[in-house]
């Protein structure tokens, strides 16, 4: 069958249509020659790029591909600086975005193209726009396709080839037949004429280079088995997952590629013994995503299929990231929040409802994943409420779902039930605390942070609070906060005093002062230039300011110099190193562009985070932390550990720089009045019970318990049992 026998449309919308099942994969099968231009190179677009073509590699044909390396702008400048240096610069950038398969199906698929490279059926150029000394990047998105029998298709526009692109993000693509019409036929060749230009390097502007060891570093790093292998492979791939999976009739299974530890299968059997009612009580990093997940398919086989699974995350890139786990799993869920990719979600959702409540075959399983504020929405509610099979409310970071606001919904609609967390305990919540006990009910795993790094999960680590204190200003700023907050007590439910509204607005401001104390940053400064020339460092900053020197005046409200701006000029322009701030202002391709960069080390040293790293976020690679900002918040300085912690290559163990703060130097301390002493006690104590807990189970805990024991000493805390306090 040639072209002109398929039903080929004008146009493919990715959220109406099923692009590569119905564009690429017909097509691709007819075809013998295949040429693109696509944006940026990357091992992700290389992945996608194999979608559809076993019937081109059948079929003896071959591919023409040309990109755009992605270039940072240092890359930029260092290209400016000397022609010679341009080709090598550009070859190293783009051997760095290759980077390892995430999954078996990227492995298949990257082979396949390896094979292709290996027997010249898949030839690579790499385009960039050259206009005297200026250099852009070539960002042109078409391409051609050719059967036997002569007939042309030619298709352009904003979808280009990467996993987001061809999946997620809402895209279009405007096709043109040679066969149709002379308007279709006139730009096929319009299209055809300027690829021709391209590859043969006749563009103006546009200069074309040859990497034969970019070619080469594929082959080194993705080939694994022969081209007919890997064809009967993809071939199962396109035509089964694909087309099967959207009709939902592959089996919801853990793939082959994961297999889960002995710790995660028995939290599922006693989950499943306590009629999957119960919470998962996992340390960041010990695989509580993937226990989650293998607890589903085992409800999923035990309910034959008739489910609807709400899954709920605290934040947009924790939904994010469960779309890349649960996908390998074979589950296409429905994908809500306020900037979901798929923006017809609300449609999407009623039509499955619908769909199974009216026993459509083949759609009598519902999965829907979205944020606490998305969960919350009267849209979300009402389909819920319209839902007639058992549903499983899986809740991660479900600590947040302790909060006044949310905490109503949790109610007798959802026969299952699941709680991940490492710390479901709410700080200072004890009501909040005891209805998700009563909701979610017991622990099915209480799996610690001691246990994974005994059990090596983890990595140890080394702990050095580093100690600093308050300037007298930042003090008279606290004690008058303190102050206030004593006249702001109210008494509580079960009787005991607590901070008003107010109060905790106070507790806030005060917090921040802590956070951002002016001496963190000479002293970051002093510690972290024997790192000067390593790779894998996380500096966390705290989302405060830093009372500016330059003002004659100060105020509670008038610190303008943000913290984490005031690192990144130190680390970037007064040492030299190559950082990234890591904050929620960089949106999903961002910080996997940045999270890549970490990974190669050489691109970029050091991430400078906020809060965005507390819940979620995975760069296992960090190896030195230096953590300016912790609250009075246990679940937040636990997950900040965690996120050091996580096991990566070549990493024996890690390190921990905690910045201490204290309200004054510790030489001042016996001079103190009883008064002075009180006003400083709720500070001291606070700081440590976290060196406590950081040091407990550190790799050098004695060396931090010295310091632990002198401050006790000094302060008369040594036979006192320390907890985590807003007293004032």
């Amino acid at each position: 069958m040639s072209f002109n026998q398929q039903n080929v449309k004008n146009e493919y919308r990715s959220l109406i249509d099923n692009v590569i099942k119905e564009f690429y994969i017909p097509l691709l099968k007819q075809a013998t020659l295949y040429k693109r231009a696509v944006g940026f190179f990357s091992s992700s677009s290389l992945v996608e790029i194999t979608k559809g073509i076993t019937g081109l590699v059948k079929n003896g044909g071959s591919i023409q591909l040309v990109s755009s390396p992605y270039l940072s702008e240092e890359d930029i400048e260092a290209i400016r600086t000397g022609y010679r240096m341009r080709n090598e610069i550009i070859e190293k950038a783009l051997i760095n975005s290759l980077v390892d398969p995430e999954n078996h199906y990227e492995e298949i698929r990257l082979n396949l193209l390896a094979n292709l490279i290996s027997e010249g059926k898949l030839d690579i150029k790499i385009a960039f726009i050259q206009n005297n000394e200026m250099l852009g990047m070539y960002h042109e998105k078409m391409g051609l396709l050719y059967d036997a029998e002569g007939n042309k298709i030619a298709f352009s526009g904003s979808m280009n080839e990467s996993k987001t692109a061809m999946s997620i993000n809402y895209e279009t693509i405007d096709v043109f037949c040679s066969w149709k019409n002379d308007s279709d036929f006139e730009r096929v060749c319009s299209k055809e004429n300027a690829f021709e230009a391209i590859w043969n390097n006749v563009e103006p502007n546009v200069e074309i280079i040859d990497f034969p060891k970019v070619k080469q570093e594929i082959l080194n790093k993705y080939k694994r088995s022969n081209l007919d292998i890997e064809i009967e492979e993809n071939v199962f791939i396109e035509e089964y997952v694909e087309s099967n999976v959207n009709k939902g009739n592959v089996k919801i299974c853990i793939p082959d590629s994961i297999q889960l530890y002995d710790y995660q299968i028995n939290a599922i059997d006693k989950w499943q013994k306590k009629d999957f009612i119960g919470i998962f009580d996992m340390a960041t990093g010990t695989g509580k995503t993937f226990t989650g997940l293998g607890g589903i398919t085992r409800l999923y086989d035990y309910t034959k299929g008739e489910l609807a699974v709400i899954i709920v995350c605290p934040y947009q890139h924790l939904v994010e990231q469960w779309i890349e786990d649960i996908q390998l799993f074979n589950i296409k869920p429905i994908i809500g929040y306020s900037n979901s990719t798929q923006k017809d979600w609300k449609k999407r959702l009623s039509t499955a409802v619908r769909n199974q409540k009216l026993k459509v075959k083949g759609r009598e399983f519902i999965t829907f994943i979205c944020t606490n504020a998305t969960f919350k929405s009267k849209i979300v509610q009402e389909q819920i409420s319209k839902i007639k099979s058992n549903i499983l409310l899986a809740v991660d970071e479900a600590h947040n779902f302790g909060a006044e606001g949310i905490r109503n919904l949790l109610d007798d609609r959802f026969t299952y039930r699941l709680a991940l967390s490492a710390t479901l305990e709410r700080h200072n919540d004890e009501e909040g605390t005891q209805k998700l006990y009563n909701y979610f009910g017991e622990k099915c795993i209480e799996y610690s942070l001691e246990q994974a790094i005994k059990a090596k999960k983890l990595t140890p680590y080394k702990y050095y609070p580093i100690i600093t204190t308050l300037t007298e200003e930042e003090r008279e700023i606290y004690s008058q906060l303190s102050y206030e907050m004593s006249r702001n007590l109210i008494k509580g439910k079960n009787g005991k005093l607590k901070l008003s509204k107010y109060g905790e607005i106070l507790a806030l401001k005060r917090a921040r002062i802590v956070a951002a104390a002016r001496e963190k940053i000479n002293v970051l400064k002093e510690k972290i230039i024997p790192y000067k020339y390593d790779s894998y460092i996380l500096v966390y900053c705290g989302a405060a300011n830093v009372i500016d020197d330059n003002k004659d005046y100060f105020s509670i409200d008038d610190c303008d110099l943000r913290q984490i701006d005031i690192v990144t000029n130190l680390l970037g322009n007064e040492l030299d190193m190559k950082v990234s701030q890591f904050t929620s202002r960089e949106d999903i391709e961002e910080r996997k562009i940045l999270k890549a960069q970490f990974a190669k080390g050489e691109q970029l040293q050091a991430l400078i985070a906020i809060k965005c790293l507390d819940e979620g976020v995975n760069i296992p690679k960090i190896k030195t932390a230096f953590i300016l900002a912790s609250t009075t918040n246990p679940k937040e300085y636990i997950q900040r550990r965690g996120r050091v912690l996580r096991r990566a290559e070549g990493k024996d163990f890690a390190e921990i720089y905690d910045f201490v703060t204290l309200p004054r130097p510790l030489d001042e301390v016996s001079s103190l009045t009883v008064e002075e002493m009180k006003r400083d006690i709720s500070l001291v104590q606070n700081e440590i019970v976290r060196m406590e807990e950081f040091g407990r189970i550190s790799m050098n805990s004695m060396d931090s318990y010295s310091l632990i024991w002198e401050i006790r000493e000094l302060y008369g805390l040594n036979d006192i049992e320390l907890e985590f306090t807003k007293d004032i």
